[in-house]
């Protein structure tokens, strides 16, 4: 479980296919403090857990499937990725309640700076306009952001200067994609509300 406060921008080192799995090396600093082989650390938003790590960098295996329904298909050497370690009892809970599954891959249709903050427009994949709710949370690439405007087929959220620099929206562009996971409150009340149609 996680928050969608991401702590740190890390670099992947490489993505490589092993004979096994996918095998992700991400250079970090802040997310390296007290962890553990096993952890689970959230990288753009995806729950995965630390196979190795040193001083300075930590590794994952990472699933086909999971590099195929998520951005890390577009992964290259050098790109940031959005980093945060998982939430602790003990911990605040500053965004919303993100577990690391992701729903599905959403693509920028527009990023513009409007005044000192920016504006962002994203369409979701067919059959999740449903889980789109006004002023709810959305992590988009990891990040707790709140839905601004439902548009249908997509949706807008404001990302103060801080989140650009914070984490790698700032670099992302119109045309690109994220990664999606919609709020779980939502999910579950969608679920439900459903089946009782059904009854």
């Amino acid at each position: 479980m996680f928050t969608g406060i991401v702590e740190e921008k890390g670099r992947v080192i490489s993505f490589t296919r092993e004979p096994q799995a996918w095998r992700l090396h991400v250079a970090a600093n802040q997310v390296l403090l007290g962890l553990a082989p096993g952890d689970s650390i959230a990288v753009n938003g995806c729950c995965l857990t630390v196979t190795q790590h040193d001083a300075h960098s930590l590794s994952f295996d990472v699933l086909e499937e999971t590099r195929r329904l998520t951005n890390f298909s577009a992964l290259a050497d050098g790109a940031h990725v959005n980093l945060e370690r998982s939430l602790r009892f003990d911990g605040k809970v500053g965004g919303h309640f993100v577990t690391g599954h992701i729903d599905g891959m959403g693509r920028i249709e527009l990023f513009e700076q409007r005044g000192a903050d920016f504006y962002l427009r994203i369409s979701v994949p067919a059959g999740c306009e449903r889980l789109i709710v006004h002023k709810g949370s959305i992590a988009v690439d990891g990040v707790s952001l709140t839905v601004a405007e439902d548009l249908g087929k997509s949706f807008a959220v404001w990302l103060i200067p801080t989140t650009m620099q914070v984490t790698n929206l700032g670099g992302k562009k119109a045309g690109d994609a994220v990664n999606l996971e919609f709020d779980l409150l939502g999910k579950y009340v969608e679920k439900l509300t459903a089946r009782l149609a059904n009854v």
